[in-house]
């Protein structure tokens, strides 16, 4: 059982998988590419259970780490800190942000495998890559609720998406093995699974700053196992360099 998650990145879906973990009682290593004082208001919010570090540090004390930086940055992770260690992959190819990666372009890889190559000595599990940041925090709920919420999940070894299933359930959601990594692109920006399930339909004619507002607080729309089943299911693969980030 994961006692201790490490994250490396701590923006808008690594605080909210930290606030996830504690309120699961579990311990969390905080830690971005700056220096770790930087992350003093978050471990002040969420108390004793946290404490800031380095990535190197964050990837040794996890039992179950978490890399959820830009895609952008992948290849700064620290393999030989993460060898050994079940990562969970967040991150998404945003082509506008990250810059062309020739091989997503041409659909030779899924961003996931990259992942693998860099952390050859890791076991990397894509998870929690295809819900926004506000409903990943609101749409949690216990074990057996009747709005419970669904992720998919995918990885090549099946020991490791036991251990990320796991985690998932004590932070609030039932996962779906979606398959192998080589599958991930079931999830990524652009199908049918990401984001836009998990949130009701938008209001018509909100100005900018009211679109920010009802995405901060809207509630989250339940999407169970089996709808994500359907939808990565039927989902048709296209260039990843044609999707775009739904919001």
């Amino acid at each position: 059982m994961t006692k201790t998650l490490g994250l490396i990145g701590a923006g808008n879906i690594g605080s909210a998988l930290a606030r996830l973990a504690v309120a699961a009682g579990l311990d969390v290593v905080l830690s971005n590419s700056r220096d770790p004082e930087t992350l003093t208001g978050l471990v002040t919010e969420l108390g004793e259970r946290s404490r800031a570090a380095t990535p190197a540090e964050a990837a040794q004390a996890g039992d179950l780490v978490v890399a959820t930086v830009p895609l952008s940055s992948y290849q700064q992770l620290p393999a030989a800190a993460l060898a050994g260690k079940t990562v969970i992959d967040t991150m998404n190819y945003y082509p506008e942000r990250d810059n062309r990666i020739a091989e997503l372009d041409a659909g030779e890889q899924t961003s996931s495998s990259l992942v693998q190559r860099h952390l050859a000595d890791s076991l990397v599990v894509k998870a929690c890559n295809n819900i926004d940041f506000v409903r990943l925090f609101t749409a949690a709920r216990t074990t057996g609720a009747g709005d419970r919420s669904a992720l998919p999940i995918a990885g090549d070894d099946t020991a490791a998406k036991a251990q990320v299933t796991e985690l998932l359930d004590a932070l609030g959601y039932d996962a779906v093995d979606i398959g192998t990594l080589a599958d991930s692109w079931r999830s990524e920006p652009g199908t049918p699974v990401y984001v836009q399930p998990y949130l009701p339909a938008q209001p018509e004619g909100l100005t900018d700053q009211e679109k920010w507002r009802w995405f901060s607080e809207a509630p989250s729309n339940p999407v169970s196992t089996g709808k994500v089943r359907e939808l990565t299911d039927t989902t048709v693969r296209r260039s990843a360099g044609d999707a775009r980030a739904t919001l």
